[in-house]
């Protein structure tokens, strides 16, 4: 897969700064499950508490590579919560977690051994695009999700 450049043009807004206290996902910006499931906290967020950056812009390739994910091919969201980062689906049980009740429920999923929650989320990246679509560009469509854009 070629690296996607797309992503790291100008945006019309200016990145706030970095705050470790505040829960931050790094994205595939170009992928359509991905962008949905940022949109889905934006609305479940009432705090407001969640930040994002897309794995393509500079930032987010920064903080992957600072975590050893490939930066060439974005298939795991990076999720980093009180300073502790997550990845596969443990990313998405720890969003989940942040948001309260009831979708804290979402832990349950931690009953499930780590090599097959590791294999299941790998089973769905490598075939997102395939299976729900790819953007020709980043795409930050509504005013909530801007302003809370990092990077």
């Amino acid at each position: 897969m070629s690296e996607d450049t797309s992503c790291r043009t100008s945006r019309d807004f200016s990145p706030e700064p970095f705050d470790a206290n505040q829960p931050l996902i790094v994205f595939d910006g170009v992928c359509v499950l991905c962008s949905g499931f940022v949109r889905t906290v934006v609305g479940l967020d009432r705090k407001n508490r969640f930040r994002f950056a897309t794995a393509q812009s500079p930032f987010g390739e920064a903080l992957f590579q600072r975590y050893g994910l490939r930066t060439d091919s974005y298939e795991t969201n990076l999720v980093l919560v009180g300073g502790a980062p997550f990845m596969r689906l443990d990313s998405f049980i720890a969003v989940m977690a942040e948001l309260g009740w009831p979708w804290r429920a979402a832990k349950a999923l931690l009953l499930i051994p780590r090599p097959l929650r590791d294999w299941l989320y790998e089973r769905i990246a490598k075939n997102r695009y395939a299976m729900f679509g790819r953007k020709d560009s980043c795409e930050i469509l509504s005013a909530a999700i801007r302003a809370r854009v990092i990077g």
